[in-house]
């Protein structure tokens, strides 16, 4: 799989107060009244061809809780300050730091697609192992749900995950396993109810050492038949 397209979430390893950047200040996607008046009226337009009845005192405003609930569910846009820092490792040099994990899951996630702007929700797994700095336990539910609340693909958030992971504590290795079911193969096309689309990302140790991935989800309870064998 080709690598995505860098997205920075944070400047390099901090231990200073955060600074703004554009990945982390608000990234200019604020509507104006008036566009947002005029967005709420095409989507008004829409839903009513596709048969909505917008007369009523429970569907009126239907186009706006619409448009609001999409602009929630992107907020990742803005990106998360909380992610910009990180700590020294305690290991002082200690070459056994390369033989311990850091494992954090399941991490819930709700994400639209970007193929038919359909949600897909699921659980993350993250692992990596730490070399000069470590982020906080929290960061990693931060990490994972700031790349999903976007428009995307699993597949290539998968691997966003593992490089933002990488570039902000840049440790020995990185582990991101995702699991989800998409609205768009339950909703329609195939219609499929019960299929979970599982997607893997490995940088540095994980890549070269198979047993450190089979402990990566022994120790997340994936078990060998949800992934180890990836």
């Amino acid at each position: 799989m080709t690598p995505a397209p860098h997205l920075s979430l944070a400047p390099d390893l901090v231990e200073a107060e955060p600074v703004p950047t554009p990945a982390t200040a608000p990234t200019g996607r604020r509507i104006e009244p008036a566009d947002w008046r005029r967005y709420e009226s095409y989507l008004g337009e829409i839903l009513e061809a596709l048969g909505l009845d917008l007369s009523s005192a429970a569907t009126v405003a239907t186009p706006r809780r619409f448009l609001q609930a999409l602009y929630d569910a992107t907020d990742g846009y803005d990106g998360d300050p909380k992610l910009l820092t990180a700590f020294p490792t305690e290991c002082h040099g200690d070459a056994n730091c390369e033989l311990a994990q850091v494992i954090e899951g399941p991490i819930r996630f709700h994400a639209l697609c970007e193929h038919h702007a359909l949600p897909f929700s699921g659980e993350a797994y993250v692992g990596y192992v730490a070399h000069e700095g470590i982020i906080g336990i929290s960061k990693l539910t931060r990490l994972v749900r700031v790349l999903t609340r976007r428009f995307g693909v699993q597949e290539r958030m998968t691997h966003q995950i593992a490089d933002e992971l990488d570039r902000l504590v840049a440790p020995h290795g990185v582990a991101v396993y995702l699991e989800a079911h998409h609205l768009c193969t339950q909703m329609r096309g195939v219609r499929e109810n019960d299929a979970l689309t599982r997607t893997t990302a490995y940088r540095g140790v994980y890549a070269e050492n198979a047993a450190l991935r089979r402990e990566f989800f022994e120790a997340s309870g994936l078990g060998m038949v949800r992934g180890g064998r990836r």
